[in-house]
Parts: C-alpha cells; structure tokens; sequence
C-alpha cells in the first residue's frame, strides 16, 4: 500500500466573524473558529481522515508543504513516517503548533488507515480498552446551562475567566451545582494577569473545592507557574498551548500540574499524546486533554487515547456547540450518563461530510483585539497589548462581593 494524495479541508466554524456571536457574547468557545480536517488517500483504496489546530489556515500550509514527504510511502509505518516528518521541520526552528498541528493530522489520519486495513478501532491497536466509556466535563456560564449539564450526567463543569477574573460566577455556580459536582476554573493563561494576581485568585478559588485551577499565568513562565503552585492549595492544570513530549515535559518533570491538558490537534499526533500521558502517569498526574476549540474529529481521537491510558480523568466536551459541528462529520458523538462510548468501528470510527464542510468556506482565524471596556486591560491600556500587566482595583476585581455564600 502507497499514499496517493493528501487533502486538506479548511472550514470556518461557529458564528462568522462579521456577524454577531449567535450564542452570547461570552461564550468564546462557540465563537467562531476554524477547523482543519486531512485526508490521505491511498492506492488501495482506504482513506485516513485526521484533524489539525494549533492556527488552521497557517497550519494548513505546512500540510501542504509535507505532503510531498508522504506520496508513495507505506502508510503502516507511522513511527518512522512521523520522525521523517520532524526532522524535515527542524531546519525552521522549533516545531511550535503549526509544526505539530500538521504533525497531529497526519499521524492521526495514518492511524485511521491503519485501523481500516486491520478491521479493527484505534484503541484495539493501543493495547486494548482499559476503560469501555469515557467520561466527560462540559463548560457553563450560567446556572442553567450546568444543570442542562447535570441532567446529561455529566459529573465535572468548568467556567471560565474569559478577559476578567469573575469570582462570583465561580460562588454562583458552585451553589447552584451542589458539592457532588466537580467544578474547574480556567483563567486561560492570560498574559494580563501577574503570579501575584493568580496566587491572589487562586487563595479565593481554594474555598470552592475546584478539580483544577487551569493556566493561571502565561504557560511560556514556568517560573511564575512554580511561585503559584507553590502558594496555592488548589490543583492546578495546563498544557493545552503547547506540542509535542518537548512542550510537556517541563510541565510534568517539575510537577507544576495535577493535570496535564494536551490539544489532540496540535500535541503532534495519537502517539505523541500516549507518550505525554505516560509521562505523566510516572509522576502521579492526571491527563484531561483540551477540546475548547477543537472540531469533531480530533474528539474522535481523543476517545481512543483516553480509552487506553490508566492515568485519565476525563475528556473536555463542548455539548452545547454550533449547529453546523453535527453536521460535517458521521457519525455524531453522544453523551450518556455523563461519557462517551468507544468507536467499534474499523480506525477513528468518524468520515468527513465534505458538501458541508464546503459550506462553511474559512475567512479568518485570528482574534479581534480586546475593546477597551477594562475587562482583559486597564481601562485605557488595550492599545498598549502589554504581555503581562497586573491588575489595579485589585480588591474589587480579585475578590468574590461580599456577602457571597460561603465566604468570608
């Protein structure tokens, strides 16, 4: 068997960017973003679907440069194809996510084939399922979007700190879920928040119980990740930015996290993540891989990884997403009591829909610059884009209101 051809498939998901955010205007994960799908074709017949993130349309062009690397090799040899792969890079400096977004991919997609040709589901390759479903954690804004949560069974919720640190969304919503729900914040690694602001919210958070305190601080300072671990008593997770073993490791060595949260499109690939939680499983920490902006592919992926590794807790799930992210893949992943089943179909289990992916043609996948209402900088500095800027007003925007239950 040889690789024929390799395609990619650029979409622009969620609410476009010139219109307005259909679902509110803090749910950030259902704003709009782009979803890089790849096929590689081969001369049997069989087709390996995979998906890539990390920045879509500039990953997309690093696909296309790889490909010439992929026409006429053997598909089964995924080790070797992905160290070929790697070291074509180097000579560009570090892989960073466009590197190991591409990488993600296409290794994906040649494990995909690789299960087509042996009849059987990619955890059964991993070394069987030690677990038959996986279990799942949702996000909320709000009272009711975590009990419609609940009502799926689901058994975790996370908020997040989206351009301002919000402790009373954090009290609210631990009232309205109870103590037998588990609850996380994620402060997404905001370069505007210092150590001294993270440690400060992070002595808040301890009140609430949290599974984890997600990025607290810019994932680039590790030395600032250490000064709030050291000083906060909530487990803390990260690693969603980052690729590869390389990009984790420092992260698990130094045991700077409780959980650790690789991207499934941009970690570097099936095997790249099964390594990270390996890794991860010798230190004692939990592997939670992030969804947040992830299309429905890599989902797929994610289930077999988290099918076969002994050290996972649980899988991130956007169950209230965008329409149209039902529609561009079959079948549709489905949540019950609060998991999801394995695939038993041959590789990922998941086909590309390519007249709806066509529908949804990318226009862009950078961010607006933040307005400057106060809430991601200082009231009057969004221009400056400072990297890191420490809070003013630091009591009333670091501490939950007063009265809030359950605080002093």
């Amino acid at each position: 068997m040889k690789i024929t051809a390799v395609d990619t498939h650029l979409m622009q998901a969620g609410a476009r960017p010139d219109l307005k955010r259909a679902m509110g205007a803090d749910a950030d994960f259902r704003g709009s973003r782009n979803w890089l799908f790849v096929e590689i074709e081969t001369d049997e017949g069989v087709t390996g679907v995979g998906e890539c993130s990390g920045w879509p349309r500039v990953v997309e062009g690093a696909v296309q440069d790889l490909s010439h690397l992929l026409i006429g090799r053997n598909p089964e040899h995924i080790d070797r194809i992905w160290g070929q792969l790697y070291r074509s890079m180097l000579g560009h400096g570090l892989t960073g996510t466009v590197g190991s977004g591409a990488l993600s991919g296409i290794e994906m997609a040649l494990w995909d084939i690789k299960g087509k040709v042996l009849g059987a589901p990619v955890w059964r390759l991993l070394g069987g399922a030690i677990r038959e479903t996986v279990p799942v954690y949702g996000h909320a804004h709000t009272a009711d979007e975590a009990q419609a949560l609940i009502e799926l069974g689901v058994g975790a919720i996370k908020t997040p700190f989206t351009g301002i640190v919000d402790l009373d969304r954090v009290a609210m919503l631990r009232d309205a879920i109870g103590p037998d729900v588990d609850l996380a914040v994620d402060a997404h690694g905001p370069s505007w928040m210092s150590a001294a602001d993270a440690i400060l919210v992070g002595r808040e958070l301890e009140a609430f119980d949290l599974l984890f305190y997600e990025d607290p601080v810019a994932p680039e300072n590790l030395d600032a990740f250490a000064r709030v671990r050291d000083a906060v008593a909530v487990p803390l997770a990260a690693g969603e930015r980052v690729g590869t073993i390389h990009g984790c490791r420092e992260l698990i060595e130094r045991q700077l996290v409780d959980v650790i949260q690789p991207d499934t499109g941009r970690a570097g690939g099936i095997t790249q993540m099964r390594k990270i939680a390996g890794m991860a499983e010798a230190h004692g920490i939990m592997l939670a891989p992030h969804s947040g902006s992830l299309g429905p592919v890599a989902e797929f992926a994610a289930l077999h990884i988290m099918a076969t590794v002994p050290n996972a807790l649980l899988l991130e799930r956007i169950e209230f997403d965008w329409p149209g992210r039902y529609e561009v893949v079959a079948p549709v992943l489905k949540v019950t009591d609060g998991a999801i089943g394995l695939p038993r179909t041959p590789g990922l289990g998941v086909e590309l829909v390519k007249d709806a992916i066509a529908q949804h043609p990318s226009i862009r996948n950078v961010a607006d610059p933040p307005k400057d209402d106060g809430r991601a900088y200082v009231q009057g500095t969004a221009d400056e884009a400072s990297h890191v800027q420490m809070r003013r007003s630091r009591a009333r925007r670091m501490r939950p209101s007063s009265g809030t239950k359950g605080h002093t």
